[in-house]
């Protein structure tokens, strides 16, 4: 089994040296209340770190708990136990897993971004104020957002015909470009992506591909779920491996996807 060594957080003051997201210790567990109230866990003492432009993707079988990682580093869920530390640009030691929601809230605008395969479409937004709004919240003003934007749905594929429309006309994966888009407009420090490319044909893919290979030049720190080997192949710096809600391998792509004794379920 292969592995790397990580520099190391400490779990009760902040990330590892360098690092933009330092996991420590995370547990999470889900309680089946519609079935019959039993507990079952997800992720059972997670580690991990993300460096500047760094881009680090999760492997594993389904139920590995890849996306719930995700999830609870965005907060969408919350953590049974565990640290989610990120140093925002100021240089300050943030737990993610014990920040106000209004906090959360602020830094998801500003300095972390999540792309799914999904678009969250907005009423009345059209595809180009949805893309520059994403802008604006990190800091670009009104003029250089709208034309970052307009850029960014180029590189995407998006026809320029399309922009003025709402975003619930588009189809599947026009939505995924859209949110492609959102996400890399004015690069976050931190970008989590969960299956970006799963509805794209192989023009568009190939497109997206290009632009989140080029947040390594911005020092955006990635962490990524794909089902798609050449997409690992191809952006990840490390891979790590998930298994049973635990870490069980991480080290160079290389060495990690052709390493028969861990469970993977990529695609080529």
């Amino acid at each position: 089994m292969t592995t790397t060594t990580q520099p190391i957080a400490d779990a009760d003051t902040g990330p590892a040296p360098g690092a933009v997201l330092s996991v420590r210790g995370l547990r999470k567990d889900f309680t089946l209340h519609t079935i019959d109230g039993r507990t079952v866990g997800a992720l059972h003492g997670v580690d991990l770190d993300v460096g500047p432009g760094e881009h680090v993707a999760l492997a594993g079988t389904s139920g590995a708990g890849k996306s719930t990682l995700l999830r609870c580093v965005y907060r969408t869920y919350l953590t049974g136990s565990g640290h989610i530390w990120f140093r925002t640009e100021t240089g300050e030691s943030v737990d993610i897993a014990a920040l106000p929601d209004a906090e959360v809230a602020q830094l998801r605008g500003h300095e972390i971004g999540y792309v799914s395969q999904f678009l969250r479409s907005q009423p009345r937004r059209s595809v180009l104020s949805i893309v520059a709004t994403a802008g604006v919240a990190r800091g670009m003003d009104r003029e250089a957002a709208h034309d970052a934007a307009a850029a960014a749905l180029r590189q995407v594929g998006i026809d320029e015909q399309l922009w003025d429309m709402h975003a619930t006309v588009l189809s599947g994966g026009q939505k995924q470009r859209v949110n492609i888009a959102a996400g890399t407009i004015s690069p976050p420090r931190l970008l989590l992506l969960d299956e970006p490319v799963s509805a794209l044909d192989p023009a568009n893919r190939a497109a997206v591909l290009d632009l989140i290979a080029r947040l390594e030049e911005t020092g955006t720190a990635v962490l990524s779920v794909f089902h798609d080997l050449d997409a690992i192949e191809r952006l990840a710096t490390r891979v790590v491996v998930l298994g049973g809600g635990k870490v069980l391998a991480t080290g160079a792509p290389e060495d990690i996807l052709r390493d028969p004794s861990l469970p993977l379920e990529v695609a080529r």
